[in-house]
């Protein structure tokens, strides 16, 4: 059994291949594709985007801004030039109208802007691979970024122009996103953004026709998950890697494997084999497990499955909480946020994940599986110490329920009101790991708080609320001198390390800052964020 996947409707069937080695390193060393590039191999900069097909969805591929009338043919130059034939001899129809008679029915193929130095080859079975010598070299986004003056030393601008092509065919979590956004994730040290960002724009929306792909991807479906045993005779070991296709074949293969190390979107475990070059005996991947892809939204809350993508579970998120979005869009970059889930960002367990303060904040409880039985805790009490969370051998998340929010009343110095707000420190606003990241919970009647929960990370080993802090605001007025006495509280809750990010007196002072942010916002007529002037 070996991996299989498309590059440029061409098959390819690898046997005897290492299950860690990168999809980066396959391209360049392997398949020759350099374009593709390695600038920081931690998916960070961007170099390395690639576009990643899987079968998904209906309809033909929809989103995205203001589509362009539809051409005729199916031409390489999409909207705005003519036709020319595909690099691998077959029209890969780039910019070709959609056709619901003609698309095979029940079947769209959902793309996904990816950082290929942390993606693990067995991760492209059964989907499509697309590079930057995909687009020939008279796509639109190529023909606007050398027109606009978007490149100069070029190393970085294959990968900026596989974004900007993720955008204009509608790739997941581009739809309705700006230029700005969708390469934040791409770093260029040369032209200061600008003709990127013009480029970026003027490139029309022209979804693809995918019918050969899809027929192609068809075919490769397997009816068993993926099993690969490698014999690495460096190590001398046998490395495995296992992709279940549902929930129960996971819990069963943990019983067997329960020293196995679980991978969803390999976003902090990629960098374990490019960085700390570490070896993975066996691994679990969640990437194929359906029925752990799955988002439930009712009038109670939101249940998250563990293999739910950031960039899936964006929009159901900011509809329980606007900060929750924001939150979302402030975690690595387009790229990390269509591979890394939710429920891997909890079972890894950092002090500085931005999700669990958050969700620790708003009462959120955690599911955790081992075969058939289930148990379901608060998810502060998930987290026990630093590198340790309450998870027993073979045992897995399932998923996560987050109340919904009670609704604001205002006005908000009214009699009653509830108050969420959630912030992420950061030197980079994009694309950064957090220094300090804290989320309050509180609610106020009559001038008096009733109720507090706030929680903190980057202050401690683990994600954790601020109990001493909370106390001290509990029963007192909602009044500048409660937050001072909550605010020097901080410092029983906390003894935060110093780091590169910050030093401990830093991130006490952010954390105590924050607080003070909290109370200053109610007592303005129009809550204004730096945000807002930014965007403004």
């Amino acid at each position: 059994m070996g991996i299989r996947f498309l590059l440029d409707e061409v098959v390819h069937d690898l046997a005897d291949v290492d299950p860690t080695l990168t999809v980066l390193e396959w391209l360049r060393y392997r398949a020759c594709r350099t374009g593709t590039k390695e600038g920081c191999a931690e998916g960070d900069c961007g170099a390395c985007t690639v576009l990643v097909g899987e079968l998904g969805g209906d309809g033909v591929q929809t989103g995205g801004p203001t589509p362009t009338p539809p051409l005729k043919g199916r031409g390489l130059h999409g909207a705005s030039g003519a036709e020319s034939p595909s690099p691998s001899g077959e029209g890969l129809g780039w910019g070709s109208p959609p056709n619901d008679k003609l698309a095979i029915e029940g079947t769209r193929i959902t793309w996904r802007a990816l950082n290929a130095c942390i993606m693990f080859m067995p991760m492209l079975d059964g989907r499509a691979l697309r590079t930057v010598e995909s687009l020939g070299g008279g796509h639109p986004v190529q023909r606007e970024m050398v027109a606009r003056h978007g490149s100069q030393c070029g190393f970085c601008t294959p990968g900026f122009v596989m974004s900007l092509y993720g955008r204009s065919i509608g790739a997941a979590g581009t739809a309705g996103t700006p230029v700005k956004d969708v390469i934040a994730g791409n770093l260029c040290r040369c032209t200061g953004y600008g003709p990127i960002l013009d480029a970026g724009e003027a490139v029309p929306f022209a979804p693809v026709d995918d019918r050969i792909t899809i027929a192609a991807l068809k075919e490769l479906r397997r009816g068993e998950g993926l099993a690969l045993a490698y014999e690495d005779p460096l190590a001398g070991i046998v490395r495995r890697w296992f992709s279940p296709r549902t929930a129960d074949e996971l819990a069963a293969l943990l019983i067997e494997h329960p020293d196995a190390r679980m991978v969803a979107g390999a976003t902090d475990v990629g960098l374990w084999v490019t960085k700390q070059q570490r070896v993975l005996d066996t691994v679990i991947w969640l990437g194929e497990v359906a029925d752990l892809r799955t988002l439930a939204e009712d009038d109670a809350g939101l249940t998250i499955d563990a293999g739910v993508r950031y960039v899936d579970a964006h929009a159901a998120l900011a509809r329980l909480h606007p900060d929750l979005g924001e939150l979302v869009r402030r975690i690595g970059a387009l790229q990390v946020r269509s591979a890394g889930t939710i429920g891997g960002n909890i079972a890894n367990g950092s002090p500085i994940g931005d999700m669990p303060p958050a969700l620790i904040a708003l009462e959120a409880t955690v599911t955790l599986r081992r075969g058939e039985e289930r148990r379901t805790l608060p998810l502060e009490d998930f987290f026990v110490r630093y590198g340790v969370q309450d998870r027993k051998p073979g045992e897995f998340v399932e998923s996560i329920w987050v109340p919904r929010p009670l609704t604001p009343s205002p006005p908000l110095g009214g009699e009653g009101f509830n108050l969420i707000r959630i912030f992420k420190l950061s030197k980079r606003f994009d694309s950064d790991i957090s220094a300090v990241c804290g989320a309050f919970a509180l609610r106020i009647d009559d001038g008096v708080v009733t109720s507090a929960r706030i929680a903190f990370g980057g202050m401690a080993g683990t994600p954790q609320r601020a109990s001493a802090t909370e106390a001290a605001l509990t029963g007192k007025p909602w009044c500048e001198a409660s937050i001072e006495a909550a605010a020097a509280a901080l410092a029983q809750d906390y003894s935060p390390l110093t780091d590169v990010r910050g030093s401990s007196a830093y991130r006490l002072s952010a954390a105590a800052n924050l607080l003070r942010k909290v109370w200053i916002e109610t007592q303005l007529a129009e809550p204004t964020s730096v945000l807002d002037m930014a965007d403004g």
